[in-house]
This record gives structure tokens, C-alpha cells and sequence, in this order.
């Protein structure tokens, strides 16, 4: 009978003994009430409870974690609807100050987040928004720092993940960029245009003054050699006298041809000269020399 009772005792004792026993595990906590009153928090490893007067009441990671926001409509300064969501990077230092300072501490979080998106949404404009994502995110992590220091909460990164304005507000802002495409586009055309009707009347400028400087060099040229023709016709005529019946048997046969091209002189100007007489035609050959 002794045998009998025992039984019985030795595995309620058993039982009690082996409820008594709790292991943590790194980067974890457990916080132990005795009596309903908070007692102490149980380090990682093996730790001892006493049945019935002591409670494990939480048991909580201590390693940093994640916690999404969900999306969320703001209104920017300048009216306009936004959705904005994010994600927490965080840390519970405390966890006693936790468990007895806040109920539900993800649920707190959350919604203290999203009092702080939208209340910096409200102080930017819709382009702001995109352009200082940064600057806000620092802000973020500032003020819910500070707001979750009394939670034993340390906040350690806030990222802004996206922000999409209303279909409308996209609809109006995707015209505004095709606009501004095709006014960029038209831009670089006119500009194209410009610059080849530039080089166009460049070159054909360059080429009328290379003409130009060709037919001159010509007419130098030409003159240069009527003028060395005269001058040695008139030495010929000098030296050999009775040369001068020959020229002007010459004159009087060609006449009418030579005074045909030179009627076409340039400026106008025409050569008189008698064909009867030599000395009139040595005359206008020095003429014409001096001239050229």
C-alpha cells in the first residue's frame, strides 16, 4: 500500500520538476513573475521556476527585427493623395520595461509609424516627397527613437519602400513627362535644323569666296600677261622698225575681230588704235602695259 501511494507522489513531484526547469536560448528573454509581481528575467541557459509561486509571463528575441507597415493614404502640402508604405528595423533592449510599459508592443509601433509617415508627408510637397526620401527617412528614425525609448525599444533603421500617388495624379504626371519629352525633342530638332542650315550657307559662302579669289588670281594672271605681251611688242617694234608694216598689215586684217573683244574689256574700256600707224598702236600697247 506504502508502494501504491507513493507512486502517485513521485511523479507529481516528477511533474513539478521538470515544469521547473526552463533553457534560453541566446539572443532570448524570459520574464518570471513570483506571486503576480514582476521578480527577475531569466539570463540564456538553464534556469529553475518554482512550481505554483513563479510564471514565466513573456518570452521575447532580443535580436533585431523587422516590422512591415502596411500601406498607408497621406496628403501631401500641396493636396495631393499618396500611398505610402515602409519597413522597421528594431531592437528590444528592455525587455521588462516592454512587457509592463506597452500592450501589444507590434501593434503600438505600427501605428506610431504611421502617425509619424504622415505627419512628414504633410510638411512636403509631391515632388519632395521623391527627391528627399532620405532626409525623411532620418527623420522618421529620430523621432521613433525618441518616441520608443520609454518601451526599452531601440529603433535602428526606417526605410520609405514606396510612395504612389493616385491613378489620377500618375495620369497627370506621365502627360507632364511626355510633354516635357517631346518640347526636349522638338528643342534638339530646331537646333539640328539650325545648325545645318548654318553649315550649309558656311560652306556655300566659302565656296563663292574661293571662286571668287580663283577667278581673281586669273584675271591677274591674264593681266599680267597681256601687260609682258605689250611690253615685249613694243621692244620688238623699237628694235626692228620695218616690223611695223608687218604688225599693221596684221592690224588691218584682224581688225574688226580684235575690236569685237575689246569692246568686251572689263570696266568698259576700250582700245583705240589706228592700224595705219605704228606709233599709235606702240602707244596703246604702253597704255595697256601701265594698266595692267
Amino acid at each position: 500500500m506504502e508502494t501504491l501511494f507513493s507512486l502517485p507522489a513521485l511523479a507529481l513531484l516528477a511533474f513539478l520538476g521538470f515544469g521547473s526547469v526552463r533553457v534560453t536560448s541566446g539572443g532570448q528573454s524570459r520574464l518570471v513573475e513570483r506571486l503576480g509581481k514582476y521578480d527577475r528575467q531569466l539570463k540564456p541557459g538553464l534556469s529553475f521556476v518554482l512550481p505554483v509561486v513563479e510564471k514565466v509571463v513573456s518570452h521575447e528575441s532580443l535580436k533585431e527585427r523587422v516590422l512591415d507597415i502596411p500601406p498607408q493614404q497621406c496628403i501631401t502640402r500641396d493636396n495631393v493623395s499618396i500611398e505610402v508604405d515602409a519597413v522597421v528595423y528594431w531592437q528590444l533592449l528592455e525587455h521588462a520595461r516592454a512587457y509592463y510599459a506597452v500592450d501589444n508592443l507590434q501593434a503600438a509601433m505600427v501605428n506610431l509609424v504611421l502617425t509619424q509617415i504622415r505627419a512628414e508627408m504633410g510638411k512636403l510637397d509631391l515632388d519632395q516627397t521623391f527627391t528627399t526620401r532620405s532626409e525623411v527617412n532620418e527623420a522618421l528614425l529620430r523621432d521613433l527613437d525618441q518616441a520608443t525609448d520609454p518601451w526599452g525599444v531601440k529603433v535602428t533603421r526606417v526605410e520609405m519602400r514606396d510612395i504612389v500617388p493616385s491613378q489620377g495624379v500618375q495620369q497627370a504626371m506621365e502627360q507632364q513627362m511626355t510633354a516635357e519629352r517631346e518640347k526636349r525633342a522638338a528643342i534638339l530638332r530646331s537646333e539640328g535644323e539650325r545648325e545645318s542650315q548654318v553649315n550649309a550657307a558656311r560652306g556655300r559662302a566659302e565656296s563663292l569666296l574661293l571662286d571668287a579669289e580663283a577667278k581673281a588670281k586669273q584675271q591677274a594672271l591674264m593681266a599680267k600677261a597681256r601687260a609682258e605681251a605689250a611690253a615685249e611688242l613694243a621692244k620688238v617694234i623699237e628694235a626692228h622698225p620695218a616690223a611695223a608694216e608687218s604688225l599693221r598689215l596684221l592690224l588691218a586684217k584682224d581688225w574688226m575681230a580684235m575690236g569685237e573683244e575689246l569692246a568686251k574689256a572689263p570696266g568698259g574700256s576700250v582700245l583705240l588704235v589706228d592700224p595705219q600707224s605704228p606709233a599709235s598702236l606702240l602707244t596703246a600697247l604702253r597704255n595697256l602695259q601701265e594698266k595692267g
